[in-house]
């Protein structure tokens, strides 16, 4: 077993010394063994400022034509200036296309503090990808709360890594990538989902494994289910979207 081992380590050492003194066609030809001679990945523009080609546009500031009511027809909240704002006590609003695996971009506002909430009060909502696992959307600039709750939280689950808030009042933005729960025929789980969270271009979530659906009391678990909307929520503040669109992938 020894011999073999230092046979191995011996022939590693001596193959980029026999790739150093072959000829340029010789150490061509051996580099092609590692090339990828499969078919050419498919472009995608991606123009600065604006959403990528292969792009569903969701939100472009015209128009709620892409989103509904939870509690059914079309979704009330406000549109102005470019903006989706949350029609307080009109309910969630969720996206017509149900999505599995995505990138999804949202831009986000909370509201200036004029009437002196705190916590878990200050310009509260979220997003819930599959109307299920929701990524918390709070004015955590300094506002102390339940670090499992403030912005760019998994909520009640994963803490974000560092807090990225901007001030109330400003533009904010998550890319997320989102990657869905996989189940067996019988509904079991054989692989949980997984998010990254990058709040105003800095990781907050690293691949983290979501536990469950998001649970405000209790503990998350899973259930079977297909490709579902995405979904926002309407927490009783004036919460201001735009440029919502994801990639399916």
């Amino acid at each position: 077993m020894k011999t073999m081992t230092a046979l191995a380590a011996l022939t590693a050492l001596a193959a980029p010394a026999m790739a150093q003194d072959a000829t340029p066609e010789e150490r061509r030809a051996q580099s092609t063994v590692t090339e990828v001679q499969g078919p050419e990945p498919r472009l995608v523009e991606a123009p600065e400022g604006q959403p990528p080609s292969d792009a569903v546009v969701l939100f472009d500031g015209r128009d709620l034509d892409a989103w509904e009511s939870v509690n059914g027809g079309p979704a009330e909240w406000h549109v102005e200036d470019g903006a989706m704002r949350v029609a307080r006590g009109t309910g969630d609003i969720r996206t017509t296309e149900s999505f599995c695996d995505m990138q999804l971009h949202v831009e986000w506002r909370s509201p200036p503090n004029d009437e002196g909430h705190d916590g878990q009060d200050r310009g509260n909502s979220g997003i819930f990808l599959q109307s299920r696992y929701e990524v918390q959307v709070l004015d955590s600039h300094d506002n102390p709360t339940y670090a499992n709750g403030q912005a760019g939280s998994i909520y009640k689950q994963h803490l974000p890594l560092v807090n990225a808030s901007r001030p109330p009042g400003e533009w904010q933005s998550y890319d997320i990538i989102f990657q869905a729960p996989v189940f067996a025929d019988d509904g079991a789980l054989r692989r949980p989902a997984h998010v990254t969270v990058l709040h105003n271009g800095v990781v907050v979530q690293n691949h983290a494994q979501i536990q469950g659906a998001t649970e405000w009391i209790g503990y998350p678990s899973y259930e079977a289910h297909d490709c579902a909307p995405i979904q926002l929520q309407d927490h009783d503040a004036d919460v201001s979207f735009r440029n919502i669109w994801v990639r399916p992938m």
